[in-house]
């Protein structure tokens, strides 16, 4: 019995490693892509900046993706790229993060041909594998939490992407504790589905990026 329990702790030691060893490398293989949004200025030829979906409350955006978007928005308007791409969960009538997303950048000024929206952004590896895919992009920005842009980077460098991100985080989010822990997860998840890198469960026709967003629109 000694020594069943024996094995099983260091089995149990060994997988923690392996977890935390493969959370430290997909954090320190990104770090360096992570920039303030004054460095933006000097990128040439980015093709959009991608918003990561982050929840909506009604028709409203969560206060994770308020700050996503208004980062967003404040790259748009400083000339980073022209076009937008709003990534999020819209495989329900009844939940939409996209309409919501675009929406409220509209409301901020942005026209709504710069704005696309993603439709079947799932998760982060469904954002970054249609960023490319679909929407032809090559070059791009993403805009989520710090936490968050660690995975969205390793994921667009395996995907054959050139990725840049900025961090939203201007203030404290109730329940981050468990979403950093969540993350570590999440990481190593993706870290072998990038091994693997197989196809989202929804492709489509491509949308080039260069065109109208308003290609995207499913409501009048």
């Amino acid at each position: 019995m000694k020594k069943i329990i024996m094995y099983i702790t260091i089995i149990l030691i060994i997988m923690i490693l392996i977890i935390l060893g493969i959370n430290f490398y997909v954090k320190l293989s990104t770090k360096k892509q992570i920039i303030k949004k004054e460095d933006c200025s000097n990128l040439q030829d980015v093709d959009c900046i991608i918003v990561l979906g982050a929840g909506i409350w009604g028709d409203k955006p969560s206060p994770m993706l308020e700050d996503r978007l208004l980062e967003a928005i404040s790259l748009y308007e400083n000339n980073v790229s022209a076009k937008i791409i709003m990534s999020g969960d819209h495989g329900q009538e009844d939940y939409d993060e996209v309409n919501v997303m675009k929406k409220f950048a509209i409301e901020k000024g942005v026209p709504s041909e710069d704005i696309f929206m993603d439709h079947a952004g799932f998760s982060s590896y469904d954002s970054m594998y249609r960023a490319k895919e679909v929407f032809g992009a090559k070059k791009v920005v993403i805009v989520t939490q710090e936490y968050h842009l660690y995975r969205s980077l390793y994921i667009a460098n395996k995907l054959g992407l050139e990725a840049y991100g900025v961090a939203s985080d201007p203030r404290k989010y109730a329940g981050q504790t468990m979403r950093e822990l969540r993350e570590v997860l999440a990481r190593d998840k993706d870290f072998v589905k990038c091994i693997f890198k197989p196809k989202p469960k929804y492709l489509g026709d491509t949308i080039p990026i260069s065109g109208d967003g308003n290609m995207t629109n499913d409501k009048e």
